[in-house]
């Protein structure tokens, strides 16, 4: 049976998309691994051609997520609350969810953290494209240990090599070893919280 990792977050422009790319791209080498893509717009199905490599299946093939015959499935969601979330997370191994450093993304994070609640799923947090020497980023930590769900050693900054790599076949093929490193720990750190 296929592990599911889900990125999920209600908010749009925090970086799941990129996030499930470089994590499946990460994990490729050791296991077969597949990308689904739930938003009905398919914006990283149609990204399939430029990632060879990797199997991005569309909305419509993943009745059944756990007997897809892969050993690792990771599922991007739409960047809004959608009926199939709540089914999704009771049925996912572990849920990230990304969240940018700002007062906004962690008051739009709730929602899809009461559903996680709801679903009693293995979850965390991870900051994401934060900017460097953010002063904000320490009151957004306080913000988050409040909401019940841990917190990711890991942080992900806002780094141009890491928002273009989905169009230059992933970061771990890219020249920017603090990227790399950075996408390195986060898989390492997600590997904890699931057993593969």
């Amino acid at each position: 049976m296929a592990k599911i990792i889900t990125i999920a977050h209600q908010k749009g422009g925090v970086g799941k998309s990129t996030l499930a790319i470089n994590l499946a791209l990460c994990f490729q080498d050791q296991l077969s691994v597949a990308v689904a893509d739930t938003d009905h717009q398919g914006s990283l199905y149609h990204l399939k051609d430029e990632l060879p490599g990797l199997t991005i299946i569309g909305a419509d093939q993943f009745k059944d997520l756990h007997q897809l015959d892969y050993d690792l499935v990771i599922v991007d969601t739409p960047p809004y609350l959608s009926d199939q979330l709540p089914e999704l997370f009771r049925r996912s191994d572990f849920v990230l969810v990304p969240t940018k450093a700002g007062f906004f993304d962690v008051m739009a994070i709730r929602s899809t953290l009461a559903l996680i609640h709801q679903a009693k799923a293995n979850a965390a947090i991870v900051l994401n494209m934060v900017k460097p020497r953010t002063s904000l980023t320490n009151d957004v930590i306080q913000l988050l240990a409040e909401m019940q769900t841990p917190l990711l050693k890991t942080v992900i900054h806002d780094r141009v090599s890491i928002t273009r790599s989905t169009l230059t076949a992933g970061i771990l093929n890219g020249n920017d070893p603090k990227a790399k490193a950075e996408i390195m720990a986060l898989a390492e750190e997600v590997v904890n919280y699931i057993i593969l």
